[in-house]
């Protein structure tokens, strides 16, 4: 892999990762659009260290008081309770990533699939604009269960996770900003899973320096979505981003019929 699709694939992974436009969607559409090869174990690996660390520093103070409130537990504290529902909502994605990653990817991953995939995530995001707002400060367990699901499902290539979780969680009448945190602080678990799962299969290290280059710039452009997705949802524009992924998609269908 060339020091520019490195750099190219860990700007796109850090964009589309937490911006709710599917990263695995728009790695599979890229890969076959500009001809790269299918990018290797390890450097996906390393894109997940990268948006791994964005989702770190960006969240650094709720996860200090997580970890506060673990050391010194109180039941009912708020942060007590988000833990509680940050687990809760971690069993059923690590089920259908167990029991469903493999079969999903190698049914889905096509640029077609990825393409349809995308409209459908542009609708369900699109859907939000008539979601009224909700006020729940608390996630709670059945909604924590749903929204696992829903990050679950987004193993599918073009399913966007953070707008599948976050566009849950506003369906669910949770407030929006916690929403947003709780999508994110949800994934920290999910992305260290995937990131143990591949990083075993590794074999070997060849060139280091495009796994740097891409673990920095997905980490770095993770950071900056991050803020910019935050900005969107408090004004409650998550519905932005539903035209970008329904030209995206019908534009990749089109070229994938017209190819055949």
């Amino acid at each position: 892999m060339s020091i520019f699709e490195a750099i190219f694939l860990g700007v796109i992974q850090g964009l589309t990762e937490f911006l709710p436009i599917s990263s695995s969607g728009h790695l599979v559409i890229f890969q076959k659009l500009l001809g790269f090869q299918e990018q290797q174990l390890l450097f996906d690996c390393a894109l997940h260290i990268g948006t791994l660390l964005a989702v770190f520093i960006y969240f650094s103070e709720d996860i200090k008081k997580i970890f506060n409130s673990i050391l010194n537990y109180k039941k009912n504290s708020p942060d007590s309770m988000l833990l509680a529902d940050i687990i809760t909502g971690s069993i059923p994605t690590a089920i259908i990533g167990l029991l469903f990653k493999d079969y999903f990817e190698k049914v889905f991953a096509s640029a077609f699939i990825a393409g349809i995939m995308l409209c459908i995530t542009g609708l369900f995001i699109g859907a939000t604009k008539f979601i009224p707002e909700g006020r729940k400060k608390r996630v709670g367990l059945i909604n924590s269960i749903l929204i696992g699901i829903a990050q679950g499902i987004a193993i599918i290539p073009g399913i966007s996770r953070s707008g599948a979780t976050i566009t849950c969680g506003l369906a669910c009448k949770i407030d929006k900003e916690l929403a947003f945190r709780f999508s994110f602080l949800l994934s920290i678990p999910a992305i260290l899973g995937a990131f143990t799962l591949e990083a075993i299969k590794i074999e070997q290290v060849n060139n280091i320096i495009p796994l740097i280059l891409g673990t920095l710039s997905s980490a770095i452009v993770g950071f900056l979505a991050l803020k910019f997705l935050n900005s969107l949802i408090k004004k409650g524009h998550l519905y932005y981003f539903s035209p970008y992924c329904l030209a995206i998609g019908i534009s990749t269908v089109i070229y994938c019929l017209l190819q055949r």
